[in-house]
């Protein structure tokens, strides 16, 4: 195997930064949402907001120490340009700023739906979304943008990305409520809870399907181009270096047995109006299946770049 430029921090970086811009993501298109979650809607947004600074901030962390001269590479974060790096750095830093305040607006104990804090807490949300996305799609772009790595080299990788940081920050509020939410013993609370549990798997199966879809896209896309895209592709394909992984821990551990056991969780209640009743062991199980699944996917798409660079093959 070629010698790696890029290893384990920054691909944490991309793990890290995209779990926590899509919990936050979440956390504010939930906030904003009028009807469908109930009273559990502030819950969710909460779990949301608190998770999600941290992971960026702990894989800017990595992504920083990881280029060899801390202080040099903080000088990304005061360049101005319209280089993908720059832009991401900048994204970082405001969203940082942002998803901090925001996640401050939940803190209080007075903390509730219609508190004084509500008119910011409402704007700050209206910011972190986009910005959230932009964070999570800047990663792939990024990786786009560099023509020496062939298997980056697809307009698909950055749609990917975002579905993928989208999911598993809904993985990550799942896991949050396990811990937290469920130990109530309030009859209405815990179907209150039930419902908004619901409403995430069935908007987690959303993105399961379209990320299998885009998938699905990019192998096609790779497959169809001639020259180094597609010989690069050969390293995730059945044979591959990667392709255990790939085909193992992405496209089976992480995307088809979630998406398959959440629309068994949905369909009697979404076809037959059935009530709808989670259990412990899957909530804890899917949810960590699919954060085992957007790592190895960055895992996967990060090194095979840099193992088939022209010259590598």
């Amino acid at each position: 195997m070629a010698e790696l430029t890029w290893g384990l921090p920054v691909i944490a970086y991309f793990f890290l930064a995209g779990m926590g811009a899509g919990a936050v993501v979440v956390s504010g298109s939930v906030l904003l949402r009028k009807g469908g979650f109930g009273a559990s809607r502030f819950a969710i947004a909460r779990c949301g907001a608190l998770i999600g600074p941290f992971p960026v901030m702990l894989g800017t962390f990595l992504i920083v120490f990881e280029l060899g001269q801390p202080f040099r590479a903080l000088n990304l974060f005061h360049l101005i340009n319209l280089s993908p790096m720059s832009i991401g750095s900048w994204f970082l830093n405001v969203f940082i700023i942002l998803s901090v305040l925001y996640a401050m607006t939940f803190m209080l104990p007075s903390a509730a739906p219609g508190d004084k804090l509500a008119p910011i807490r409402r704007a700050l949300a209206w910011i972190c979304v986009p910005l959230g996305v932009g964070v999570a799609i800047y990663t792939g772009i990024m990786l786009g943008a560099m023509p020496a790595r062939p298997l980056w080299n697809s307009p698909i990788l950055a749609a990917l990305f975002v579905l993928s940081a989208l999911s598993s920050g809904v993985a990550s509020i799942i896991l949050a409520g396990v811990i937290f939410r469920r130990t109530s013993s309030d009859p209405a609370i815990r179907a209150d809870y039930e419902n908004s549990n619901y409403l995430l798997i069935s908007s987690d199966a959303l993105l399961l399907a379209g990320e299998l879809m885009v998938v699905f896209l990019f192998i096609l896309f790779g497959h169809l181009t001639i020259g180094d895209v597609r010989y690069a592709m050969l390293a995730i394909l059945p044979g591959g270096e990667l392709a255990y992984m790939f085909w193992g821990l992405v496209v089976i551990v992480g995307l088809t047995v979630p998406f398959v056991i959440e629309l068994f969780q949905i369909i009697p209640k979404l076809i037959y109006g059935r009530e709808f009743r989670s259990h412990v062991a899957v909530e804890l199980a899917v949810p960590l299946a699919i954060l085992i699944g957007g790592f190895a996917l960055r895992y996967t798409i990060v090194v095979a770049g840099q193992i088939t660079a022209p010259g590598v093959l």
